[in-house]
């Protein structure tokens, strides 16, 4: 067998089904006839939905392409009802960055980015402001500019919309823009946005947070990064990072923490779920991590 354009060496494979026996040998046994050769397995039984997860990275001894394998993948998750993903695990994900005004996520993002901790790669910034695009013009990255208001909302995200469609985005990151999507707009997205919220959820909601926590004398701040849904940050949760305060901190201390705390966070789920390593458990996730 020849080398072809679409012949991959690595690959990823995630699934989920209902628990069963033979699972691990099916899927073991399909990349051995592939001349796969597994080089990391995870798995996890869940008792209570009775539910199995499992994500393997293989190495291609033999050159194939991605498309054939994933034809031939295709019979065995039929047998076994699974959902699943099996991909170029080299091939950085398309991924769509939203912000507004704060530039916290946004910078760390892009740093990670260019450093190459972050397997991804970004065709735009979409914001409602202006204010950060010298930002992406550093980057050298197109920034987008669309304007929402309460009018004019539905006109908005029929342009971001054609943006994603566009650019083949795979993933969009709220790196805290702050206008909420449409219960349309949600739907579309539904396991493929990802957002950064201020607080350790539950938390103190609506205005000033961290003034909130400051004036209850709160011992943690924290910041969760969860998958967007039409209820208001109740998507299910990736990960979220707490930082330990005492009394001597001033409430811009405490922002200062939480700009850490959700810059962690959400580069950490970006990172988890463009190597796909999260998977949707009903309300809740599966994050296998490296």
């Amino acid at each position: 067998m020849t080398a072809s354009d679409d012949s991959v060496e690595n690959i990823t494979l995630t699934l989920s089904c209902p628990n069963t026996i033979g699972i691990v040998h099916a899927v073991t046994g399909f990349l051995v006839s592939h001349k796969c050769n597994i080089m990391s397995s995870q798995q996890f039984d869940d008792e209570m939905t009775d539910r199995f997860f499992l994500r393997i990275q293989a190495r291609c001894e033999k050159p194939i392409s991605l498309p054939a394998l994933q034809a031939a993948f295709k019979a065995t998750a039929e047998a076994y009802d699974m959902d699943y993903t099996l991909v170029d695990t080299k091939r950085p994900m398309n991924v769509l960055l939203m912000v507004s005004k704060f530039d916290h996520c946004l910078n760390d993002l892009l740093y990670r980015l260019r450093m190459g901790q972050l397997n991804i790669n970004v065709p735009a910034i979409v914001s409602n402001w202006s204010d950060l695009k010298p930002i992406a013009d550093a980057a050298g990255i197109p920034y987008i500019h669309i304007p929402v208001t309460k009018d004019t909302k539905a006109e908005a995200e029929a342009e971001l919309q054609k943006v994603i469609d566009e650019n083949n985005v795979e993933l969009v990151v709220l790196a805290r823009y702050m206008q909420v999507l449409s219960n349309e707009m949600t739907q579309k997205l539904e396991g493929k946005a990802i957002n950064i919220h201020h607080s350790f959820l539950p938390g103190f909601k609506g205005a000033k947070p961290y003034h909130q926590a400051y004036d209850r004398g709160v011992k943690l701040v924290g910041a969760t990064a969860h998958y967007v849904t039409a209820d208001l940050d109740e998507g299910p949760i990736i990960e979220q990072q707490v930082f330990r305060v005492d009394h001597t901190h001033q409430p811009e201390d405490l922002v200062a923490a939480g700009r850490d705390a959700e810059s962690q966070a959400l580069s950490r789920a970006v990172r988890w779920h463009s190597e796909n390593r999260v998977m949707l458990n009903g309300h809740r996730t599966v994050v296998f991590q490296g």
